[in-house]
């Protein structure tokens, strides 16, 4: 077992630090990115991804139904809990079983529990079944991004990873307004079965993959979840992330809340906006940052979310509105990418599942934290100020990522050219 990175500056993969160009710029290569193991995972990635978001809003509407609002939110707050919980163990499981083995564990407890869960109706089974269905996400994006991000080359990863939001992107987009629209139509129980099996019809697609956290990785000690956030060099990707991940919970909830009811249309429209920027500025991110480093796109990112943020701020405006969320869209986007592109790139393969989970407890803790303080800023302060202070708030972020850019500055002074 050889001496780990140093905590402030993880071993990096070959492939260079993030501010360094591509491969592809002084090589010449350009290894292709969809292969069919990426294929197979995206195909494996749908299940998933409907199989969440499908319920996602339909479990709390059943739960609400059968036992009352508090139901509900019980319901969704042991799915997030576990969730989290299992984004903090799920690395170990990855370096003592593997990506796919732990992936597979993933898919079927995220899927096999929505099988029964309209067996009961009581708020304690419902909560269960939440609980280990988190479980299973939790396992399901922590492993299988690790993988995912194995399997992309690392001269194309900023464009890959922009392929990998797409693909798990738009089931969501149309699972999660589908799932309510079904069980309206023909009940909990058969959308709770098909949500089950579109993740268990995914383990197939994962026993054809290649397991990346092969023995040639096994044989760097792995950063720990805990040792990555004492990591500066992947704590700061992080902070900056959850600021722009804290916005992006806050506009999802709250909109609908702070526009008249009148709006709805506009509500709609801004919404919209934000998804379509965000997946083309990740995209754009991505392929920038494979020929001309990500680092120095995290910073334009959180600036572009915090301006967005703050047009969104005079709500009754419709036009400011729409602005707003498109602009916080665009740089919410360009953060979602270049942080993770980034981080990948300071730590070797055999850490891949620890960025993943570290970069996923910034997105979720970033969105229930955001969405919970945003509700006792509005009571005191109304919609159009708590909005402002939130655009503030996000600045405390510049700090970090301000010092992020000037270490890879020093590191890119310090590199000999080839």
């Amino acid at each position: 077992m050889t001496t780990g990175p140093s905590p402030d500056c993880p071993t990096p993969k070959t492939s260079g630090s993030p501010n360094s160009p591509a491969p592809e710029a002084t090589s010449g290569t350009h290894p292709p990115l969809l292969t069919r193991p990426l294929l197979l995972r995206f195909v494996s990635m749908v299940g998933a991804s409907l199989s969440f978001f499908l319920l996602l809003s339909v479990v709390p509407a059943y739960a609400a139904e059968r036992g009352g609002g508090g139901a509900a939110g019980l319901a969704t707050g042991s799915l997030m809990l576990a969730t989290v919980l299992g984004e903090l163990v799920t690395p170990r499981l990855v370096a003592r079983f593997g990506y796919r083995l732990t992936l597979i564990a993933g898919l079927f407890l995220l899927g096999a529990p929505a099988l029964v869960l309209t067996v009961s109706g009581q708020a304690a089974w419902i909560v269960g079944v939440c609980f280990v269905r988190g479980l299973g996400f939790a396992l399901t994006i922590v492993a299988g991004g690790a993988l995912t991000a194995s399997l992309i080359p690392d001269e194309r990863r900023g464009e890959g990873l922009a392929l990998v939001g797409v693909v798990s992107g738009v089931p969501s987009l149309v699972a999660l307004p589908l799932g309510l629209w079904l069980a309206d139509r023909v009940g909990y129980g058969p959308v709770a079965v098909t949500g089950g099996l579109a993740a268990l019809a995914a383990i197939v697609f994962v026993l054809g993959l290649p397991d990346r956290a092969d023995r040639a990785d096994r044989s760097e000690q792995p950063l720990g979840v805990v040792r990555g956030l004492r990591t500066g060099a992947l704590l700061r990707p992080v902070l900056v992330f959850a600021a722009t991940a804290t916005a992006a919970g806050i506009v999802v909830t709250f909109l609908p809340l702070a526009l008249p009811s009148a709006s709805a249309g506009v509500v709609a429209v801004a919404l919209f906006m934000q998804t379509a920027a965000s997946t083309l500025t990740r995209w754009l991110a991505g392929r920038h940052g494979d020929r001309h480093g990500s680092a120095r796109l995290v910073l334009p990112g959180l600036l572009l979310s915090a301006a967005g943020v703050l047009v969104i701020a005079p709500t009754a405006n419709p036009v400011a509105v729409i602005a707003g969320t498109a602009v916080f869209g665009a740089g919410f986007g360009i953060t979602q990418n270049a942080t993770l592109a980034v981080m990948y790139t300071r730590v070797s393969a055999a850490s891949y599942g620890t960025v993943s989970a570290l970069w996923n407890l910034a997105y979720d803790g970033g969105m229930g934290v955001g969405a919970a303080g945003f509700g006792v800023a509005a009571g005191l302060t109304g919609y159009p100020w708590a909005f402002a202070l939130t655009a503030l708030l996000m600045l405390g972020a510049v700090a970090p990522a301000l010092r992020d850019r000037r270490r890879e500055d020093g590191v890119t002074a310090r590199r000999p050219a080839p």
